[in-house]
């Protein structure tokens, strides 16, 4: 298995900070890789979310979704599963903890996470940071 995780904190409310995530469409302003994000159903576990930056579209399918919590995506690609959990925790100075974590499982995880792993989480700091301000507009 591959892991990484990134975190910050923000004066945002849990509950804004969801709206935000479910509110899919919006990702682009705050999500500086995505060209188009579009969700097929509700945002709710087995609905599938089509990613588009400018070399590609992934298709996530979202398998945990907590109200103002947390939600999981996830992509199988050769023989690995790519998993990412969103999750916001309230801290006891009030601030809200958003953390974006990233798995990587399956054949091979061991020697082709590290390969590819950093490309893809490369963006989180910033995409954490931009949601951040998107949301404490």
């Amino acid at each position: 298995m591959w892991e990484y995780q990134h975190q910050d904190t923000t004066t945002a409310t849990p509950a804004h900070l969801y709206r935000l995530w479910a509110d899919v469409g919006t990702w682009v302003h705050w999500n500086q890789d995505l060209v188009q994000a579009t969700l097929h159903g509700p945002f709710a576990a087995d609905s599938h979310i089509e990613m588009t930056t400018p070399d590609d579209t992934i298709r996530l399918r979202l398998t945990d979704v907590q109200q103002d919590r947390q939600f999981t995506d996830e992509v199988e690609m050769d023989g690995l599963l790519i998993r990412t959990v969103h999750q916001l925790n309230v801290r006891p100075d009030g601030l809200t903890q958003v953390t974006y974590r990233m798995q990587i499982t399956g054949t091979d995880a061991a020697q082709l996470g590290p390969e590819i792993g950093p490309a893809i989480t490369s963006d989180f700091p910033d995409t954490v940071a931009a949601l951040i301000r998107y949301a404490e507009q």
